[in-house]
């Protein structure tokens, strides 16, 4: 848009990791979702511009394409099964604009989701050191395949305290793969309003203290739930067949199952064991926060 001569354009810094011969561009949605337009700073100082093909807010993944000219050679994928904890790994990015920096650590832990900075998370824990401006940059093993995309630093005052998190490799690419074939992300939803069963709640639901499973505190009147039969005070113990165990396992089953597919949901209500059969709808996009 037209800017009052007085305001500088705005500038922010991110990484990126460059995935195929293609051009094509993993980053985090954080990144730049604000932007206007996107200046890409190749390994070798060349500039470029970039287009965005899709991002995805819940698990803070963004796809870039910069034209396929002479590009650097891209990263080689790594297994996430291949990375366990212990391991030595390196992070790499553009911290403060500075030029490229590789860092070192090892992964302290993996499979990280109460984190709080996403909807959808699975991070790899580790020590190295990640800084402002490294977001969206590389995870690679000793072998130099990506295992993660740095997203997020856990500190108290924007510096580095020693632990970063990375979305996995499997996580980025499965979304990366949808964004470039849809151009986002689909998936299932049911409209209800879950909370983890403590013992306290299961006894106040007359239920034996060690049951495992989601209260559904609040049902969405005419969503899919609630259309399936499902009601408020429900207890959720599986989901086609697979148990589940908190909130945001049940957030994972039924984003997986994908609208419009039929999810079969174990409940308990007062003691009976009920089979619901739900139509799932599809997740409506999260409000923006500010």
């Amino acid at each position: 848009g037209d800017q009052p001569p007085d305001e500088e354009p705005i500038s922010s810094l991110g990484s990126g990791v460059l995935v195929s011969p293609e051009g094509i561009i993993l980053t985090n949605h954080h990144v730049i979702s604000d932007a206007d337009e996107i200046d890409v700073a190749l390994a070798d100082g060349r500039k470029v511009k970039a287009k965005i093909i899709g991002s995805d807010p819940e698990t803070d993944i963004a796809v870039l394409k910069i034209e396929p000219k002479q590009l650097p050679t891209p990263i080689t994928l790594g297994k996430i099964e291949s990375v366990h904890v212990g391991d030595v790994v390196l992070a790499i990015g553009n911290p403060f604009g500075v030029g490229q920096t590789v860092t070192s650590g090892i992964v302290s832990a993996m499979g990280r989701d109460h984190v709080g900075i996403n909807t959808f998370e699975n991070f790899i824990q580790t020590d190295a050191a990640i800084n402002p401006g490294n977001s969206g940059g590389a995870l690679v093993d000793t072998r130099g395949n990506l295992i993660g995309i740095n997203t997020a630093i856990y500190s108290n005052n924007g510096g580095s305290m020693g632990i970063g998190f990375a979305i996995p490799v499997n996580l980025a690419k499965q979304v990366m793969e949808s964004i470039l074939k849809n151009g986002g992300v689909t998936r299932g939803w049911i409209g209800v309003e879950p909370q983890n069963l403590s013992k306290e709640l299961a006894e106040s639901l007359g239920l034996p203290s060690s049951t495992e499973g989601v209260v559904l505190s609040g049902v969405l009147e005419g969503g899919p739930a609630a259309r399936g039969g499902a009601k408020p005070g429900d207890v959720l113990i599986a989901v086609n067949g697979n148990t589940t165990k908190d909130v945001r396992q049940l957030l994972n089953q039924i984003a997986q199952i994908g609208p419009g597919n039929e999810a079969n949901l174990k409940i308990l209500r007062k003691d009976k064991e009920l089979e619901l059969k739900i139509q799932t709808g599809k997740r409506p996009k999260p409000k923006t926060l500010n």
